[in-house]
């Protein structure tokens, strides 16, 4: 554990650095999972999440609660706003659907712009969906402000 406290004091000194040759080599790995009913109970993280916490520089857990409103607000029982989100979902998973259009790698574009619209519109509730498992201690507003910083560097110019 000691080394991966090292890691993230680097890494965050790296993150807010100037250095050209030192960004050059950085690569931020980020992991969110969800809770599929093995991976911790509240008092105990099991083998699994311990191997997950180390592998990556940050990994966040998205909450049950967060799921839940999620599917609430968006599947079950969407706004008007929000009607594209559900349509993309349930075409993708009937029995009767002609493709996925609501994966991991593939969204409708207008479902895309809906939930866009509804991550910004609600980024503060959003961002409470979220614990951060490693590095411990870490709260989502410093790793957002970390992810706002990289964002903001010159990246043509350093690569």
């Amino acid at each position: 554990m000691r080394y991966h406290i090292q890691r993230s004091e680097t890494l965050q000194e790296i993150i807010y650095s100037a250095d050209t040759e030192l960004l050059k080599k950085v690569i931020l790995t980020v992991g969110v999972i969800s809770n599929h009913g093995n991976w911790f109970t509240a008092e105990n993280h099991n083998k699994e999440l311990k191997v997950l916490a180390q592998s990556y520089d940050g990994l966040i857990f998205l909450t049950d609660n967060g799921l839940a409103q999620f599917i609430d607000e968006l599947l079950l029982n969407p706004k008007k706003e929000y009607i594209k989100v559900q349509e993309a979902f349930k075409g993708s998973y009937t029995a009767n659907k002609k493709r996925n259009v609501f994966t991991k790698v593939k969204m409708d574009f207008a479902a895309d712009a809906v939930l866009l619209k509804y991550f910004s519109d609600n980024l503060k509730e959003i961002e409470g969906w979220f614990n951060i498992i490693a590095p411990k201690k870490k709260k989502i507003t410093e790793l957002k402000d970390e992810l706002k910083e990289l964002r903001s560097k010159n990246w043509k110019e350093i690569l």
